[in-house]
């Protein structure tokens, strides 16, 4: 017989709060001016980057894209690519001083949770379920975002973030270490995404899966869509329904 549902395992940036454009974003183009670099996210371009999970990978395949130039002691018509070298020792630098401008920027700005979710964290914890954040972002960032929301303090088990796993989302080992350390099968849990990368990466884990945003291409799969958990009217009755 399946196990009913015994844990809610939760997506951050995008799931639990809109932190992705007024957040990292702005955070990205503060540590890009810091450094001097003719870099600028505006919206669309930061939501195209947004197929790339991580900060340092993200600003990588910018820095291809953009076939990143050293100007320092080369002339303007004979500058050459950073070596790969120079440009991983960049990256370093950039997402420190990105992880600081993220944390500056939500001191200044709380940042709601979405619709919802509150009301179903709450719920999973006063039903006994387990809950573990899986998210690409650093630990720092997430801390950064729940110091202004105390009242979930007691409803996680677990954090899996970025330093805990070798390979980020859509790779599934995020998921698959939640699970081992809940001692759960896949069948037991479900995943609350906002993302075809997320998605990719819980399904890739056994998961059955809850997408909370627009439905676009890439989220096929999902054992659900809806705009956000108000408006779907989730409860745990319901992420049942999905998972039996």
């Amino acid at each position: 017989m399946m196990p009913r549902l015994q844990a809610l395992l939760w997506d951050v940036d995008g799931t639990l709060a809109d932190t992705e454009q007024n957040g990292h974003r702005l955070a990205f183009n503060a540590a890009f001016a810091e450094a001097q670099l003719a870099w600028h996210w505006n919206n669309s371009t930061y939501s195209d980057l947004l197929a790339v999970t991580g900060g340092i990978e993200r600003m990588r395949a910018w820095a291809k894209q953009q076939h990143l130039k050293s100007n320092q002691n080369k002339s303007k018509n004979q500058s050459d690519p950073l070596a790969e070298s120079e440009l991983e020792e960049l990256l370093i630098r950039l997402q420190a001083s990105k992880q600081k401008h993220y944390r500056r920027i939500l001191k200044e700005q709380l940042f709601p949770l979405r619709p919802g979710v509150e009301r179903l964290l709450l719920e999973a914890r006063a039903a006994g379920l387990c809950q573990v954040l899986v998210t690409s972002s650093g630990r720092n960032s997430v801390e950064a975002l729940l110091q202004h929301h105390p009242q979930l303090n007691n409803c996680w088990q677990h954090w899996i973030c970025a330093e805990d796993v070798q390979t980020k989302k859509p790779h599934p080992e995020a998921y698959v270490l939640a699970l081992k350390k809940l001692g759960l099968p896949a069948s037991a849990a479900m995943a609350i995404e906002d993302s075809a990368q997320g998605l990719a990466a819980a399904r890739g884990a056994g998961l059955k899966v809850l997408i909370t945003a627009k439905a676009k291409p890439g989220l096929e799969g999902a054992a659900a869509i809806v705009d956000d958990l108000d408006a779907g009217a989730i409860n745990l009755a319901k992420l049942q329904q999905f998972v039996d």
